[in-house]
């Protein structure tokens, strides 16, 4: 089944990075094994190594709840050896359930639990070369309610209920069950409701009562480690929990969303919220994980989600599947999304430079990049990449058209480079079933590349130079820049021979114009060959009679784009190389 999805995704020619398994690979959900009967060692293996084959990356999850009820289980008789399981106040280990049925829970903040949560990665990776792992479960999840349950052999069929024996003594503690509730999915309980009970007593003596919420964040703190330390390179991971100074650490998504135009509307406002929070890889799961999705709802989440810094689709498997291909329309509409989006990977990925740098959020607000207009205030739906590229979506059902608000300025269509002028104000945009409105501001320089179906095949293609001024001005400026690595390196810095950056200035004035670069460490980028061959001139209307690279004449095909700018092919001019173009009309 696993492997089928990639081919159809190939055959539709969606884009397609990471291919992702849920606990379904898992024998009887143990954490760190492999069903031998749904997925053997053998199979998974050659099946991850053909992704590798493709510049294709394959990632697992992996839930803290470590099973009890086998005692060959490796994973679990070594966290026993180095104990570093959570403790009920006796000291013996809290027993929970969950998807494997009885559990231990790791103490990741026991300081033996990392090298442990280590050697587990790496002797699984052994046998199947993941590239990340995917943390869920860990707020914590406990099907149960209890300060000391136990399990007396019975198992039952539905996983989600309790099926062990927990006294009623939870009910008097005053850490489990304070004087107010909470909202635990629509039940107003006690802290201590399907969790790991607040009683619980951390290598410290902490008590989980003051802890609870740090679980996620050193799980991922952990996991993070033994991502590095396994592969030797930048690690990802993804966690369902997270606290404040995760997003060093971890990925994130919104969670099990529902298959609805509600929630997807709620996506964009919680993206938004993580990237402010400091958490910038950020994404929702395209077309819903709950309930069963429609043909309009998938074809708008798409539409939405490609443009979310964390972008992937995701289902529960007891609905019917919502891979992209199923409908042709939203094939079409995944062909177009992810296309630019895998076009502007070289813009996302300087904006992931700038999160790890500054903390910025890669996705944002209007208010972050106009902060004198009180309009952007009120603006939940749109959202902006970096300051310069506005996405307007689509977020109800049955809807052609939208009413978007546009900042004061020019804004241009990244699909056909028409342009909104606008003075601050809202416009009603066409938005037909295959289309979603993305606007790039003036006075900004946008890198772009070709498109593929991988970030691999995409890293090996020629860049574009989109420079945006204003329309009808006669004195105008853009900049911009770009970092480049490998993408693994475990250092995301500047470093001579690893990476380079490169700044843009373009000014125009009366017609003529002149773009010149700067360029920090550019040995690596000449390394990679990586050339500057196309150049789009945005608010320029007429079309150019001569070109100077670095002063000397070249000639170079030009094309107008309608009354919006001119496109221009054939530059030819080495990334890593500092230049100055000058055109005239």
């Amino acid at each position: 089944m696993t492997r089928n999805v990639v081919e159809n995704y190939k055959k539709a020619k969606i884009p397609l990075d990471t291919m992702w398994n849920d606990i379904d690979y898992m024998e009887k959900y143990k954490d760190f094994t492999a069903d031998p009967v749904r997925f053997p060692l053998k199979e998974l293996r050659s099946f991850v190594d053909e992704l590798h084959a493709n510049q294709q990356q394959y990632v697992i999850i992996v839930d803290p709840g470590i099973a009890t009820a086998y005692k060959d289980y490796g994973t679990y008789l070594r966290g026993l050896e180095a104990d570093i399981y959570l403790k009920k106040q006796n000291g013996d280990n809290y027993l929970g359930q969950v998807w494997p049925g009885p559990v231990y829970f790791p103490d990741f903040f026991h300081p033996n639990s990392t090298e442990w949560w280590i050697k587990e990665t790496q002797l699984f990776h052994d046998q199947i070369p993941f590239d990340g792992m995917w943390i869920d479960m860990n707020e914590l999840a406990n099907f149960c309610t209890g300060t000391s349950c136990t399990f007396n052999g019975t198992v039952i069929d539905d996983l989600t209920s309790c099926y062990l024996e927990c006294p009623d003594e939870f009910n008097h503690t005053k850490y489990d069950v304070p004087a107010f509730k909470i909202n635990h999915v629509g039940a107003y309980e006690g802290l201590g409701y399907r969790t790991a009970a607040m009683t619980v007593k951390h290598y410290d003596g902490t008590l989980e009562y003051d802890a609870h919420n740090l679980y996620g964040l050193a799980e991922s703190i952990a996991t993070n480690k033994a991502m590095t330390s396994v592969r030797n390179k930048r690690p990802f991971v993804l966690s369902r929990s997270t606290f404040i100074g995760s997003g060093a650490h971890t990925a994130h998504w919104t969670g099990d969303n529902g298959a609805t135009f509600n929630d997807l509307a709620y996506s964009i406002v919680t993206v938004l919220n993580s990237g402010i929070l400091g958490i910038p890889m950020i994404g929702a799961d395209i077309c819903g994980f709950n309930d069963e999705t429609t043909e309009d709802t998938c074809n708008r989440w798409i539409q939405v989600g490609a443009f979310h810094p964390f972008s992937r689709a995701h289902n529960n498997i007891n609905n019917q599947p919502k891979e992209l291909y199923l409908w042709k329309s939203v094939t079409v509409s995944a062909q177009k999304a992810l296309g630019l989006r895998y076009r502007l990977l070289p813009y996302f990925y300087t904006l992931n430079y700038e999160a790890h740098k500054n903390g910025y959020p890669i996705v944002r607000p209007l208010f972050f990049a106009f902060p004198l207009d009180s309009n952007t205030l009120d603006v939940s739906y749109q959202f902006l990449i970096g300051n310069n590229i506005l996405v307007s979506p689509v977020v109800t059902a049955n809807t052609t058209s939208i009413e978007a608000y546009f900042p004061k300025g020019t804004w241009y269509n990244m699909f056909d480079w028409s342009k909104v002028v606008s003075k601050g104000e809202n416009f009603t945009l066409d938005a037909p079933w295959d289309s979603i409105n993305v606007h790039v501001h003036e006075g900004s320089i946008i890198t772009l590349q070709d498109s593929g179906m991988t970030s691999f095949e995409v890293r090996k293609t020629p860049f574009t130079l989109v420079v945006s001024f204003p329309s009808d001005s006669l004195l105008s400026s853009a900049s911009g820049y770009i970092f480049l690595d490998s993408g693994d390196d475990i250092d995301m810095d500047l470093q001579v021979n690893k990476s380079s950056l490169v700044t843009f200035k373009a000014d125009f004035e009366g017609g003529n114009g002149l773009l010149k670069s700067k360029v920090k460490n550019g040995e690596y980028a000449l390394k990679e060959g990586w050339i500057i061959d196309n150049l789009v001139l945005l608010g320029v209307k007429d079309k150019p009679t001569s070109f100077y690279l670095n002063k000397e004449l070249i000639d170079l095909k030009v094309e107008m784009l309608a009354d919006s700018g001119v496109y221009i092919s054939g530059l030819d001019h080495l990334l890593g190389e500092t230049f100055e173009f000058r055109w005239n009309l």
